[in-house]
């Protein structure tokens, strides 16, 4: 395949790639991948349907859970088929206009369920802080407002990204080194300088996705602090308690980040292997443990979800 000489072309292709060396296993590591599709599919999926059908599951938690999930089944949906496509029928050619598509996507629905993560860090404090009032203070309409308030921000950040990058000229090597797109992959294989995505793309992570981390701490400080002022001890634990799926699932989006770009940035001489197992696992393993980790933690939803499928 030659390399990519005008990103005007119609005629132009990035070339995907699946796990480099293992080659001639791909269709038996299809076989994961798929069980994992299909099951974070069907476990937000089930999630969205009883948030929906159970009225008294419109309650702030549950409403920024519906928020999570569909985050989680547009960033699926917006990886998985390219995935699949290379492990399964070694499909591995991708237009740019596709390719320049599927990382606004992807960047912004990881943009948008950070955000929603930050909303739901402060709905802990403000539900540990004013048990009696938060309902009054976290109304449906707000909450909408929040959410679209997310969407925006998410849209206004990513945007610039592809617009960018059809400005480029593409006469480097074509060949991705995941099998889905990425800015700060695709930005590299510009014949052009590079300086304004670069910076663009660093800052805007720190000012956006950075600053929710900082903020969704910052209110577990505040969490900490009140809940130690409770002079029951038994109260301090149940408010605690509440916290640990919010908990996990920050962890679980935010850990992968960090390591990649810890190795990105600061070990050049890691395994290229480890780097795409960690792009997997950024990508895939918050959507599908997400409805587990608060189906097992939300005795309410645990309780919806026994009675659905004993029915």
């Amino acid at each position: 395949m030659s390399a990519v000489n005008d990103s005007k072309s119609t005629h132009s292709v990035f070339l995907l790639t699946g796990i480099s060396g293992q080659e001639d296993v791909h269709l038996w590591i299809a076989i994961p991948f798929c069980l994992v599709y299909a099951i974070l599919i069907l476990g937000n999926s089930v999630i969205l349907f009883i948030i929906k059908t159970d009225p008294s599951l419109h309650e702030p938690m549950y409403i920024f859970l519906s928020m999570l999930a569909l985050t989680d089944l547009g960033l699926s949906t917006a990886t998985m088929p390219t995935i699949l496509g290379v492990l399964l029928f070694n499909t591995r050619e991708i237009s740019l206009n596709a390719c320049f598509t599927q990382l606004f996507f992807i960047h912004f629905t990881q943009t948008t369920e950070s955000s929603v993560l930050l909303l739901m860090a402060l709905y802990r404090f403000v539900a540990i802080s004013n048990p009696l009032r938060y309902t009054s203070i976290l109304t449906l309409p707000r909450i909408a407002k929040m959410g679209l308030l997310c969407v925006l921000r998410g849209v206004a950040f990513i945007l610039p990204f592809p617009l960018l990058l059809e400005r480029y000229r593409y006469c480097r090597d074509n060949v991705l080194s995941h099998s889905y797109c990425l800015h700060q992959e695709v930005m590299k294989l510009a014949c052009a300088d590079i300086t304004v995505n670069s910076i663009y793309g660093l800052t805007g992570s720190l000012l956006v996705m950075g600053l929710d981390a900082l903020l969704i701490f910052l209110s577990y400080v505040m969490i900490l602090k009140t809940v130690l002022s409770v002079a029951s001890r038994a109260e301090c634990l149940k408010a605690l308690n509440t916290c640990v799926s919010h908990l996990c699932i920050v962890l679980l989006f935010y850990t992968p980040e960090i390591s990649l770009t810890v190795i990105h940035r600061f070990w050049n001489n890691s395994s290229h292997l480890l780097e795409i197992i960690l792009g997997y696992v950024y990508l895939l393993v918050p959507p599908l443990m997400n409805p587990v980790v608060y189906s097992v933690k939300s005795k309410h939803l645990r309780e919806r979800l026994i009675r659905l499928f004993v029915k």
